[in-house]
């Protein structure tokens, strides 16, 4: 089984930034397409971005030049830097990994924009 720990969120004003952090729990070897996906209020989970397999990034068209993923699947943790955050970004954010192919979640974690 794989435990995803999150870490981060919060309030923060339009413009503003925050950094979510997302560890795999236990030595796992293999986790892949470790990110983060996000959900609002009425509206279904989506990708926000992943690391892929064997390598190289994904990043949804919304947040592209504003968030940043690092960490990766070798080292089970998961970073996103989010920069010039907007409104629309409120969300429950969760961390997600695949291993042994199985998807695993995070318990998410809220993040909230003023205007």
């Amino acid at each position: 089984q794989v435990q995803l720990v999150e870490s981060g969120g919060g309030l923060v004003q339009a413009g503003g930034s925050l950094k979510l952090s997302c560890a795999a729990s236990g030595s796992i070897v293999g986790v892949n397409a470790m990110g983060w996906h996000r959900q609002a209020p009425g509206k279904q989970r989506e990708l926000v971005a992943k690391f892929n397999s064997p390598g190289g990034t994904t990043y949804a068209d919304s947040v592209k030049g504003r968030f940043t993923i690092s960490g990766g699947n070798a080292r089970n943790t998961v970073y996103l830097q989010m920069n010039r955050l907007k409104p629309e970004d409120t969300a429950a954010y969760y961390c997600h990994a695949i291993y042994g192919g199985r998807d695993f979640w995070g318990q998410g974690t809220q993040v909230t924009v003023s205007s």
